[in-house]
């Protein structure tokens, strides 16, 4: 596991790493890669969210569950592939939801990397994955990683919007303070479960509403192609 991350994260959570679950993470993922497993996002990609949105700038969490399990997709941020690479369903789904709230045409592909650089947290709660099996590295320890990265963004900052879709996303909300912050909660928009109520959330409308009223700038949230 390649640690490198954005100076004021690594401020932050340095003495994370050298805790003893995150160097069990380090064992755990050493050995899968000894074993020939391939594990996604590729190791410099593990940190991508940390390093394309410093502490300082972040406005705005969106709290994924674990990484995309297929070839090529996982890049470090939640919800988002690299260009060339086919848009997944839930991110045609974000798509739908932002054309539906803000009238805002689905890019014709699914990097984020623009929200990223806004001040978009793209953060999942699990930070790796072995190919095509979903969810295979929960209850790893990522999980309290970034339970202290909510943590700390909760406790030093202040109006952030906390975007957490899915029901592992939301556990999270018990770590944050809604008198300080926004928390919007959807079901997840995976085709599986947006139909419950992931279409019509208007959480990017809300989101946007919810900065200007605090005095920070709105996210453009156009990806552009």
């Amino acid at each position: 596991m390649q640690v490198k991350l954005e100076k004021s994260w690594l401020d932050k959570l340095k003495d994370e790493f050298e805790k003893q679950y995150m160097k069990d993470i380090k064992a755990f993922l050493t050995k899968e890669i000894k074993e020939k497993k391939i594990i996604y996002p590729h190791g410099k990609d593990i940190f991508e969210a940390f390093n394309q949105t410093g502490f300082d700038d972040v406005k705005v969490v969106i709290l994924g569950q674990d990484p995309y399990h297929g070839e090529g997709q996982a890049h470090g941020l939640s919800f988002s592939v690299k260009k060339g690479i086919k848009t997944p369903p839930s991110l045609v789904n974000i798509y739908k939801e932002l054309k539906s709230d803000l009238g805002i045409e689905p890019a014709s592909h699914g990097c984020l990397e623009s929200w990223a650089k806004q001040g978009v947290l793209l953060l999942n709660s699990v930070l790796t994955v072995e190919h095509s099996k979903a969810g295979s590295h929960r209850k790893k320890g990522w999980e309290q990683f970034t339970d202290k990265v909510i943590e700390v963004l909760n406790n030093e900052k202040e109006n952030l919007v906390f975007i957490l879709w899915g029901a592992p996303a939301q556990k999270k909300a018990a770590k944050v303070d809604e008198n300080k912050h926004l928390v919007l909660k959807a079901p997840h928009p995976s085709p599986l479960s947006s139909y419950r109520g992931f279409f019509g959330c208007k959480h990017f409308s809300k989101t946007n509403e919810y900065l200007k009223e605090n005095g920070f700038d709105q996210i453009h949230w156009q990806v552009p192609s």
